[in-house]
Protein backbone atom coordinates (compact mmCIF):
# COMPACT_ATOMS: atom_id res chain seq x y z
CA UNK A 1 0.00 0.00 0.00
CA UNK A 2 2.70 2.29 0.74
CA UNK A 3 4.48 2.01 -2.30
CA UNK A 4 1.04 2.66 -4.39
CA UNK A 5 0.71 5.71 -3.07
CA UNK A 6 4.51 6.52 -3.92
CA UNK A 7 3.76 6.01 -7.02
CA UNK A 8 0.58 8.18 -7.27
CA UNK A 9 2.68 10.40 -5.45
CA UNK A 10 5.42 10.71 -8.06
CA UNK A 11 3.41 11.16 -11.26
CA UNK A 12 0.83 13.51 -9.10
CA UNK A 13 3.56 16.12 -8.45
CA UNK A 14 5.38 15.49 -11.54
CA UNK A 15 2.23 16.41 -13.44
CA UNK A 16 1.18 19.65 -10.73
CA UNK A 17 5.10 21.02 -11.21
CA UNK A 18 4.95 20.22 -15.35
CA UNK A 19 1.20 22.58 -14.73
CA UNK A 20 2.99 25.01 -13.03
CA UNK A 21 5.89 25.07 -15.42
CA UNK A 22 3.79 25.65 -17.90
CA UNK A 23 1.62 28.40 -16.49
CA UNK A 24 4.80 30.16 -16.29
CA UNK A 25 6.19 29.78 -19.83
CA UNK A 26 7.97 26.21 -20.21
CA UNK A 27 5.83 24.87 -23.58
CA UNK A 28 8.31 21.86 -23.92
CA UNK A 29 8.00 20.41 -20.17
CA UNK A 30 5.13 17.84 -20.79
CA UNK A 31 7.13 16.66 -24.21
CA UNK A 32 9.93 16.00 -21.83
CA UNK A 33 7.61 14.19 -19.40
CA UNK A 34 6.50 11.36 -22.50
CA UNK A 35 10.39 11.04 -23.03
CA UNK A 36 11.18 9.88 -19.79
CA UNK A 37 7.45 8.20 -19.52
CA UNK A 38 9.32 5.93 -22.63
CA UNK A 39 12.35 5.90 -21.69
CA UNK A 40 12.03 4.76 -18.55
CA UNK A 41 10.08 1.96 -19.70
CA UNK A 42 12.58 1.03 -22.31
CA UNK A 43 15.11 1.00 -19.54
CA UNK A 44 13.76 -0.76 -17.54
CA UNK A 45 13.28 -3.60 -20.25
CA UNK A 46 16.87 -3.30 -21.01
CA UNK A 47 18.35 -3.73 -17.45
CA UNK A 48 16.18 -6.99 -16.78
CA UNK A 49 17.73 -8.74 -20.21
CA UNK A 50 21.15 -7.47 -18.97
CA UNK A 51 20.50 -9.22 -15.76
CA UNK A 52 18.83 -12.50 -16.84
CA UNK A 53 22.05 -13.63 -17.74
CA UNK A 54 24.26 -12.82 -14.12
CA UNK A 55 20.89 -14.00 -12.07
CA UNK A 56 20.83 -17.69 -13.92
CA UNK A 57 24.48 -17.49 -13.05
CA UNK A 58 24.26 -17.12 -9.80
CA UNK A 59 21.35 -18.79 -8.88
CA UNK A 60 22.36 -21.85 -10.45
CA UNK A 61 25.82 -21.63 -8.50
CA UNK A 62 23.48 -21.31 -5.29
CA UNK A 63 21.50 -24.42 -6.30
CA UNK A 64 24.81 -26.26 -6.66
CA UNK A 65 25.20 -24.83 -2.86
CA UNK A 66 22.24 -25.75 -1.60
CA UNK A 67 22.36 -29.93 -2.96
CA UNK A 68 25.92 -30.13 -1.55
CA UNK A 69 24.73 -29.17 2.26
CA UNK A 70 26.63 -25.61 2.41
CA UNK A 71 23.40 -24.11 3.87
CA UNK A 72 22.90 -26.28 6.76
CA UNK A 73 26.85 -26.30 7.07
CA UNK A 74 25.83 -22.67 7.82
CA UNK A 75 23.16 -23.36 9.98
CA UNK A 76 24.87 -25.87 12.22
CA UNK A 77 27.47 -22.81 12.89
CA UNK A 78 24.93 -20.43 13.97
CA UNK A 79 22.91 -22.89 15.80
CA UNK A 80 25.17 -21.92 19.68
CA UNK A 81 24.54 -17.93 19.23
CA UNK A 82 20.53 -18.05 18.13
CA UNK A 83 20.14 -20.33 21.11
CA UNK A 84 21.36 -16.95 23.21
CA UNK A 85 19.15 -14.59 21.53
CA UNK A 86 16.27 -16.98 21.32
CA UNK A 87 15.91 -18.13 25.16
CA UNK A 88 12.17 -18.70 24.73
CA UNK A 89 13.32 -21.52 22.10
CA UNK A 90 13.74 -24.89 23.77
CA UNK A 91 17.05 -26.50 22.11
CA UNK A 92 16.22 -28.72 19.61
CA UNK A 93 12.74 -27.30 18.59
CA UNK A 94 11.86 -27.20 14.79
CA UNK A 95 11.99 -23.25 15.46
CA UNK A 96 15.69 -22.93 15.68
CA UNK A 97 16.49 -25.25 12.40
CA UNK A 98 14.14 -23.11 10.66
CA UNK A 99 15.59 -19.72 11.58
CA UNK A 100 19.30 -20.88 11.67
CA UNK A 101 18.99 -21.46 7.45
CA UNK A 102 17.02 -18.64 7.12
CA UNK A 103 19.59 -16.74 8.31
CA UNK A 104 21.92 -18.85 6.63
CA UNK A 105 20.10 -18.17 3.18
CA UNK A 106 19.74 -14.77 3.53
CA UNK A 107 23.09 -14.28 4.14
CA UNK A 108 24.23 -16.05 0.74
CA UNK A 109 21.43 -13.99 -1.13
CA UNK A 110 19.30 -16.82 -1.30
CA UNK A 111 15.95 -14.95 -0.98
CA UNK A 112 14.00 -17.32 -2.98
CA UNK A 113 15.07 -19.94 -0.21
CA UNK A 114 14.80 -17.60 2.75
CA UNK A 115 11.46 -16.27 2.33
CA UNK A 116 9.77 -19.71 2.86
CA UNK A 117 12.38 -21.01 5.68
CA UNK A 118 11.60 -17.41 7.28
CA UNK A 119 7.68 -17.89 7.33
CA UNK A 120 8.70 -21.55 8.66
CA UNK A 121 10.01 -20.67 11.63
CA UNK A 122 7.27 -18.06 12.44
CA UNK A 123 4.84 -20.64 12.25
CA UNK A 124 7.06 -22.66 14.68
CA UNK A 125 7.51 -19.45 17.07
CA UNK A 126 3.87 -19.39 16.93
CA UNK A 127 3.19 -22.61 18.28
CA UNK A 128 5.45 -21.41 21.29
CA UNK A 129 3.58 -18.29 21.69
CA UNK A 130 0.22 -19.92 23.03
CA UNK A 131 -0.16 -16.84 25.79
CA UNK A 132 -1.39 -14.19 23.65
CA UNK A 133 -1.27 -15.96 20.13
CA UNK A 134 -1.99 -12.33 18.61
CA UNK A 135 0.47 -10.34 19.89
CA UNK A 136 4.27 -11.21 18.88
CA UNK A 137 6.29 -12.95 21.41
CA UNK A 138 10.00 -12.38 22.14
CA UNK A 139 11.59 -14.48 19.89
CA UNK A 140 9.22 -13.10 16.72
CA UNK A 141 10.02 -9.85 17.81
CA UNK A 142 13.96 -10.68 17.53
CA UNK A 143 13.64 -13.18 14.46
CA UNK A 144 11.40 -10.42 12.38
CA UNK A 145 14.12 -7.84 13.46
CA UNK A 146 17.03 -9.83 12.16
CA UNK A 147 15.67 -10.38 9.02
CA UNK A 148 14.85 -6.89 8.38
CA UNK A 149 18.48 -6.05 9.53
CA UNK A 150 19.70 -8.91 7.78
CA UNK A 151 22.90 -9.62 7.09
CA UNK A 152 24.01 -9.77 3.67
CA UNK A 153 27.23 -11.74 2.96
CA UNK A 154 27.36 -11.08 -0.88
CA UNK A 155 24.46 -8.63 -2.63
CA UNK A 156 23.95 -10.68 -5.48
CA UNK A 157 20.82 -8.72 -7.35
CA UNK A 158 23.06 -5.51 -6.98
CA UNK A 159 26.36 -7.05 -8.38
CA UNK A 160 24.37 -7.92 -11.04
CA UNK A 161 22.32 -5.02 -12.09
CA UNK A 162 26.04 -3.18 -11.46
CA UNK A 163 27.24 -5.41 -13.99
CA UNK A 164 24.65 -5.12 -16.46
CA UNK A 165 24.32 -0.96 -16.55
CA UNK A 166 28.50 -0.76 -16.65
CA UNK A 167 27.94 -2.98 -20.13
CA UNK A 168 25.15 -0.54 -21.61
CA UNK A 169 27.22 2.40 -20.47
CA UNK A 170 30.69 0.97 -22.20
CA UNK A 171 33.12 -0.43 -19.07
CA UNK A 172 35.69 -2.13 -20.02
CA UNK A 173 36.94 -5.65 -18.43
CA UNK A 174 38.48 -3.31 -15.42
CA UNK A 175 35.35 -2.43 -13.77
CA UNK A 176 34.67 -4.81 -10.66
CA UNK A 177 30.84 -4.91 -9.90
CA UNK A 178 31.64 -6.35 -6.82
CA UNK A 179 33.92 -4.12 -5.32
CA UNK A 180 30.78 -2.78 -2.87
CA UNK A 181 31.05 -6.48 -1.18
CA UNK A 182 33.02 -5.15 1.75
CA UNK A 183 31.33 -1.81 2.20
CA UNK A 184 28.17 -3.49 2.54
CA UNK A 185 29.20 -6.18 4.51
CA UNK A 186 30.25 -3.76 6.97
CA UNK A 187 27.10 -1.61 7.27
CA UNK A 188 25.00 -4.78 6.88
CA UNK A 189 26.94 -5.91 10.44
CA UNK A 190 26.52 -2.40 12.35
CA UNK A 191 22.61 -2.55 10.92
CA UNK A 192 22.45 -6.12 12.64
CA UNK A 193 23.94 -5.23 15.74
CA UNK A 194 22.09 -2.25 16.35
CA UNK A 195 18.97 -4.00 15.81
CA UNK A 196 19.75 -6.77 17.62
CA UNK A 197 21.05 -4.69 21.11
CA UNK A 198 17.86 -2.49 20.39
CA UNK A 199 15.77 -5.84 21.23
CA UNK A 200 17.93 -6.97 24.10
CA UNK A 201 17.67 -4.04 25.55
CA UNK A 202 13.85 -4.18 25.26
CA UNK A 203 13.98 -7.66 26.33
CA UNK A 204 16.29 -7.31 29.13
CA UNK A 205 18.82 -10.10 27.57
CA UNK A 206 21.67 -10.44 29.38
CA UNK A 207 24.24 -9.70 25.72
CA UNK A 208 26.60 -8.41 27.99
CA UNK A 209 28.09 -11.71 28.97
CA UNK A 210 31.22 -12.93 28.07
CA UNK A 211 29.78 -15.53 25.77
CA UNK A 212 28.30 -13.43 23.47
CA UNK A 213 29.67 -10.39 23.77
CA UNK A 214 33.20 -10.96 23.73
CA UNK A 215 32.47 -12.51 20.10
CA UNK A 216 30.44 -9.78 18.61
CA UNK A 217 33.22 -7.11 20.23
CA UNK A 218 36.26 -9.18 18.65
CA UNK A 219 34.56 -8.88 15.14
CA UNK A 220 33.37 -5.34 15.38
CA UNK A 221 37.03 -4.84 16.40
CA UNK A 222 38.30 -6.18 13.15
CA UNK A 223 36.05 -4.55 11.08
CA UNK A 224 36.62 -1.28 12.78
CA UNK A 225 40.27 -2.03 12.05
CA UNK A 226 39.35 -2.85 8.43
CA UNK A 227 37.47 0.45 7.82
CA UNK A 228 40.22 2.89 10.03
CA UNK A 229 43.14 0.71 7.61
CA UNK A 230 41.35 1.36 4.11
CA UNK A 231 40.46 4.88 5.31
CA UNK A 232 43.93 5.76 5.60
CA UNK A 233 44.90 5.25 1.66
CA UNK A 234 43.89 7.27 -1.45
CA UNK A 235 40.21 6.40 -2.04
CA UNK A 236 41.18 4.75 -5.25
CA UNK A 237 43.70 2.50 -3.62
CA UNK A 238 41.34 1.13 -0.71
CA UNK A 239 38.13 1.01 -3.24
CA UNK A 240 40.76 -1.58 -5.14
CA UNK A 241 41.78 -3.74 -2.20
CA UNK A 242 38.20 -3.60 -1.72
CA UNK A 243 36.97 -4.87 -4.90
CA UNK A 244 40.09 -7.19 -4.85
CA UNK A 245 38.53 -8.50 -1.52
CA UNK A 246 35.00 -8.84 -2.53
CA UNK A 247 36.06 -10.50 -6.08
CA UNK A 248 38.44 -12.79 -4.19
CA UNK A 249 35.50 -14.04 -1.49
CA UNK A 250 32.94 -14.45 -3.95
CA UNK A 251 35.14 -16.81 -6.19
CA UNK A 252 36.54 -18.60 -3.35
CA UNK A 253 32.94 -19.49 -2.78
CA UNK A 254 32.24 -20.10 -5.93
CA UNK A 255 34.80 -23.02 -5.61
CA UNK A 256 33.80 -24.13 -2.37
CA UNK A 257 30.48 -24.86 -3.35
CA UNK A 258 32.16 -26.97 -6.54
CA UNK A 259 33.90 -28.93 -4.90
CA UNK A 260 31.46 -29.33 -1.62
CA UNK A 261 29.26 -31.05 -4.65
CA UNK A 262 31.81 -32.93 -6.17
CA UNK A 263 32.60 -34.08 -2.65
CA UNK A 264 28.92 -35.16 -1.85
CA UNK A 265 29.22 -36.66 -5.45
CA UNK A 266 26.30 -34.69 -6.75
CA UNK A 267 25.87 -34.02 -10.76
CA UNK A 268 26.88 -30.59 -10.05
CA UNK A 269 26.23 -29.62 -14.06
CA UNK A 270 22.78 -30.82 -13.43
CA UNK A 271 22.45 -29.02 -10.19
CA UNK A 272 24.08 -25.84 -12.16
CA UNK A 273 21.22 -25.90 -14.85
CA UNK A 274 17.98 -26.84 -12.70
CA UNK A 275 19.06 -23.69 -10.80
CA UNK A 276 19.94 -21.25 -13.71
CA UNK A 277 16.67 -21.80 -15.09
CA UNK A 278 15.25 -19.76 -12.66
CA UNK A 279 17.14 -16.85 -13.26
CA UNK A 280 15.19 -16.04 -16.85
CA UNK A 281 12.10 -16.64 -14.65
CA UNK A 282 13.77 -14.31 -11.81
CA UNK A 283 14.52 -11.40 -14.51
CA UNK A 284 11.03 -11.36 -16.62
CA UNK A 285 9.45 -11.04 -13.01
CA UNK A 286 11.03 -7.92 -11.77
CA UNK A 287 10.10 -6.19 -15.48
CA UNK A 288 6.81 -4.89 -14.29
CA UNK A 289 8.18 -3.81 -10.98
CA UNK A 290 11.06 -2.03 -12.65
CA UNK A 291 9.12 -0.61 -15.39
CA UNK A 292 6.51 0.88 -13.00
CA UNK A 293 9.20 2.24 -10.98
CA UNK A 294 11.77 3.81 -13.37
CA UNK A 295 8.93 5.90 -15.54
CA UNK A 296 7.30 7.52 -12.47
CA UNK A 297 11.01 8.63 -11.14
CA UNK A 298 11.67 9.67 -14.82
CA UNK A 299 8.67 12.05 -14.92
CA UNK A 300 9.64 13.14 -11.73
CA UNK A 301 13.27 13.66 -12.66
CA UNK A 302 11.67 15.36 -15.40
CA UNK A 303 9.74 17.68 -13.85
CA UNK A 304 12.60 19.10 -12.20
CA UNK A 305 11.30 17.86 -8.81
CA UNK A 306 14.08 15.24 -8.07
CA UNK A 307 16.02 18.32 -8.78
CA UNK A 308 14.50 20.69 -6.30
CA UNK A 309 14.00 18.12 -3.41
CA UNK A 310 18.08 17.67 -3.56
CA UNK A 311 18.64 21.29 -3.83
CA UNK A 312 16.51 21.64 -0.71
CA UNK A 313 18.50 19.01 1.32
CA UNK A 314 21.63 19.84 -0.04
CA UNK A 315 20.86 23.45 1.30
CA UNK A 316 20.18 22.30 4.39
CA UNK A 317 23.60 19.86 4.66
CA UNK A 318 25.62 22.66 3.56
CA UNK A 319 24.54 24.86 6.41
CA UNK A 320 25.40 22.45 8.41
CA UNK A 321 28.46 22.72 7.18
CA UNK A 322 28.31 19.14 6.05
CA UNK A 323 29.63 17.49 2.16
CA UNK A 324 27.08 16.86 -0.19
CA UNK A 325 27.94 14.59 -2.36
CA UNK A 326 26.12 12.03 -1.05
CA UNK A 327 22.81 13.44 -1.36
CA UNK A 328 22.02 11.30 -4.95
CA UNK A 329 22.24 8.30 -3.20
CA UNK A 330 20.06 9.49 -0.78
CA UNK A 331 17.01 8.93 -1.67
CA UNK A 332 17.40 4.75 -2.30
CA UNK A 333 18.19 4.45 1.65
CA UNK A 334 15.16 6.24 2.47
CA UNK A 335 13.01 4.31 -0.21
CA UNK A 336 14.36 0.94 1.05
CA UNK A 337 12.50 0.87 4.38
CA UNK A 338 9.66 1.02 1.89
CA UNK A 339 9.81 -0.79 -0.91
CA UNK A 340 12.42 -2.84 -2.31
CA UNK A 341 11.74 -2.26 -6.28
CA UNK A 342 11.22 1.50 -5.69
CA UNK A 343 14.43 1.21 -4.11
CA UNK A 344 15.94 -0.38 -6.93
CA UNK A 345 14.39 1.87 -9.37
CA UNK A 346 16.02 4.54 -7.41
CA UNK A 347 19.56 2.83 -7.38
CA UNK A 348 19.21 2.23 -10.92
CA UNK A 349 18.14 6.15 -11.94
CA UNK A 350 21.44 7.25 -9.76
CA UNK A 351 23.61 5.14 -11.53
CA UNK A 352 22.16 6.01 -15.09
CA UNK A 353 22.23 9.61 -13.90
CA UNK A 354 25.51 10.02 -12.11
CA UNK A 355 27.18 6.75 -14.10
CA UNK A 356 27.63 3.69 -12.12
CA UNK A 357 31.63 4.20 -11.31
CA UNK A 358 30.62 7.71 -9.94
CA UNK A 359 31.01 8.02 -5.65
CA UNK A 360 26.91 8.58 -5.40
CA UNK A 361 26.35 5.64 -7.83
CA UNK A 362 28.75 3.12 -5.73
CA UNK A 363 27.12 4.66 -2.58
CA UNK A 364 23.34 3.80 -3.73
CA UNK A 365 24.29 0.16 -4.65
CA UNK A 366 25.81 -0.12 -1.12
CA UNK A 367 22.56 0.95 0.33
CA UNK A 368 20.55 -0.95 -1.79
CA UNK A 369 22.79 -4.22 -0.66
CA UNK A 370 23.11 -3.51 2.92
CA UNK A 371 19.06 -2.99 4.01
CA UNK A 372 16.05 -4.79 3.85
CA UNK A 373 12.18 -3.74 3.22
CA UNK A 374 11.38 -3.12 6.93
CA UNK A 375 7.56 -3.26 6.31
CA UNK A 376 7.48 -5.30 3.56
CA UNK A 377 8.86 -8.27 5.81
CA UNK A 378 6.84 -7.00 9.12
CA UNK A 379 3.51 -7.40 6.72
CA UNK A 380 4.33 -10.73 5.40
CA UNK A 381 6.12 -12.68 8.53
CA UNK A 382 3.31 -10.82 10.97
CA UNK A 383 0.50 -11.47 8.85
CA UNK A 384 1.48 -15.11 8.22
CA UNK A 385 0.74 -15.83 11.68
CA UNK A 386 -2.15 -13.53 12.19
CA UNK A 387 0.11 -11.41 14.79
CA UNK A 388 -1.74 -8.07 15.07
CA UNK A 389 0.13 -6.31 17.85
CA UNK A 390 4.31 -6.18 17.16
CA UNK A 391 5.31 -4.21 20.55
CA UNK A 392 8.84 -2.82 19.76
CA UNK A 393 9.08 -4.51 16.64
CA UNK A 394 8.91 -1.40 14.21
CA UNK A 395 11.14 0.91 16.65
CA UNK A 396 13.78 -1.27 16.55
CA UNK A 397 13.63 -2.55 13.42
CA UNK A 398 13.63 1.12 11.93
CA UNK A 399 16.45 2.08 14.49
CA UNK A 400 18.72 -0.57 13.04
CA UNK A 401 17.44 1.00 9.61
CA UNK A 402 18.64 4.26 10.79
CA UNK A 403 22.03 2.90 11.82
CA UNK A 404 22.47 1.01 8.65
CA UNK A 405 22.17 4.72 6.25
CA UNK A 406 24.03 6.62 8.68
CA UNK A 407 27.24 3.56 8.56
CA UNK A 408 26.78 3.81 4.84
CA UNK A 409 27.30 6.75 4.42
CA UNK A 410 30.22 6.87 6.70
CA UNK A 411 31.64 4.00 5.32
CA UNK A 412 31.35 5.46 1.89
CA UNK A 413 33.23 8.80 2.62
CA UNK A 414 36.00 6.32 4.15
CA UNK A 415 36.55 3.70 1.73
CA UNK A 416 34.84 5.79 -1.48
CA UNK A 417 36.05 9.29 -1.60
Amino acid sequence: MALNWVWIGFFTVACATALVRTLLGDQGVFQGLLTALFDGARSGFEISLGLAGVMALWLGLMRVGERAGMVEALARLAAPLLRRLFPEVPNGHPAQGAMTMNISANMLGLDNAATPLGLTAMRELQALNTRQPDTASNAQIMFVVMNTAGLTLIPTSVIAIRQSIAVKQGLGASFNAADIFLPTLLVTFVSLLVGVMAVAVCQRLPLWRARFALPMLAVAGVLAAIVTGLARLPAEQASRIAGATGAMVILGIVMLFLLAGAFKRINVYDAFIDGAKEGFGVAIHIVPYLIAILVAIGVFRAAGCMDALMSGIGSLVAAMGLDTAFLPALPVGLMRVLSGAGARGLMIDVMQTHGVESFAGRLAAIMQGSAETTFYVMAVYFGSVGIKHARHALACALLADAAGLVTAIAIGYAMLR
